[in-house]
């Protein structure tokens, strides 16, 4: 069994949680990508609109600003025409 995440070191901490997004990332296709609309802004209570990704599964993911959620973030890519893409 694996330790308590507040027990391990920040190269634990980066296996473990390196594990758990392949597991839920690795081979799903996305097929939306939209801002975060007005009812689920404020559903959120944030005033930064982030971009969302939607997958094949019904799952989506979206930036936060930090881990609390305390509002959107922006995400930074490897593209060479858009290297970011902002909150609005």
């Amino acid at each position: 069994m694996s330790k308590p995440l507040d027990q391990m070191s920040n190269k634990e901490l980066k296996t473990e949680w390196g594990r758990r997004a392949t597991k839920h990332l690795v081979g799903k296709k996305i097929v939306q990508v939209r801002y975060l609309n007005k009812k689920e802004m404020d559903d959120l209570g944030w005033d930064q609109i982030p971009l969302v990704m939607f997958f094949n599964d019904g799952s989506y993911m979206f930036p936060s600003r930090d881990d609390e959620g305390n509002d959107g973030g922006s995400l930074f890519t490897s593209f060479k025409d858009l290297s970011v893409i902002p909150v609005i």
